[in-house]
């Protein structure tokens, strides 16, 4: 079992920043994989970022360029740093966390976290 607990969602006006930060506890040994999905409402989960633990990363098309995925292995922490964030990018949040990237969803997901970005 793995715990994750997301951080640092909330309400920013367009173009502005939010960094989200998730802890991994528990059997972190199981880990390559962790990252960031997230559901607006009326619309489908969606991949925002993963990084694995030797570093590779993946974006959502509609993020490269504003987002940055970041992880601190020895801390079991995963981070996004979100600029120039749209009214667009406003949604819940996830972190997850599995084996590969490809295979994450299947693993441990957090409770979410919201983030509203205003016009």
């Amino acid at each position: 079992q793995v715990q994750l607990v997301e951080s640092g969602g909330g309400l920013v006006q367009a173009g502005g920043s939010l960094r989200l930060s998730c802890a991994a506890s528990g059997s972190i040994f199981s880990i390559n994989a962790m990252g960031w999905y997230r559901q607006a409402p009326g619309k489908q989960r969606e991949l925002v970022a993963a990084i694995t633990s030797g570093g590779s990363t993946r974006y959502a098309d509609s993020v490269k360029g504003r987002f940055t995925i970041s992880r601190d292995n020895a801390k079991n922490t995963v981070y996004l740093r979100m600029n120039s964030l749209k009214p667009e990018d406003t949604a819940v949040y996830y972190c997850v966390a599995g084996l590969t990237i490809a295979t994450m969803t299947a693993g441990s997901w957090g409770r979410g976290t919201q983030v509203t970005v205003s016009s």
